[in-house]
């Protein structure tokens, strides 16, 4: 009975609380997670889709999907502009959907049509994480095609720098604490959503 009930909840978009018990909150629009690689997207949004019973979509898995290809093999073999046109179709298909949680690549809210697409259908949600922490998290990982460079770390650094204006252009922000866990973040984006009206309605 328990697992039916999570179910029923997830497929109405109702917010669950780990212990099973479901918040009196349905999700209106969907939660785009934005900011740099290893700042958390995917496991934060994970554990957050859990806490609102609602689906966790991931634009870079669903391209690597569409393409059967990872995205190190896409960039290699077709060039980042094209990544990015089939970036911008995937991220459209899936906010067409129904309210979810959105896990988004590094560089997809830079273009002006994601971030109005975005806005059109969602909220974007800016995980904001400091060099130290995101080079800790991504430094031994040889899946990020943009790093390939003689020196990552200044590689990492410049990115960030040429990035956060445009990540100042989400309408909230985390700051992710590496001391926190996926559940303590995950948590805090969900207090973040809560008080920001327009996304959270009352079922009660």
């Amino acid at each position: 009975m328990r697992e039916g009930r999570r179910d029923q909840d997830a497929e109405q978009g109702t917010a669950v609380f780990s212990s099973g018990h479901a918040s009196p909150a349905r999700l209106l629009r969907s939660i785009v997670l934005v900011g740099m690689m290893g700042s958390g997207k995917t496991a934060v949004g994970r554990a957050l889709a859990q806490k609102l019973g609602v689906p966790f979509l991931d634009s870079d898995q669903a391209i690597e999907e569409a393409a059967q290809a990872s995205i190190a093999e896409i960039f290699a073999r077709d060039g980042e502009p094209f990544f990015r046109d089939r970036e911008a179709e995937v991220l459209a298909r899936l906010l067409s959907g129904p309210p979810a949680v959105v896990s988004t690549g590094g560089g997809a809210f830079l273009a002006e049509r994601n971030r109005r697409n975005i806005a059109e259908h969602g909220v974007a949600l800016w995980l904001d994480a400091d060099l130290e922490t995101l080079w800790e998290r991504v430094r031994h990982k040889e899946s990020r095609p943009l790093l390939r460079t003689p020196d990552p770390r200044g590689t990492l650094a410049a990115l960030l720098a040429a990035r956060t204006p445009i990540y100042r252009l989400a309408p909230l922000r985390l700051a992710v604490d590496p001391r926190s866990s996926v559940e303590q973040t995950a948590a805090r984006a969900l207090a973040l959503l809560t008080a920001h009206p327009g996304i959270l309605e009352s079922v009660s």
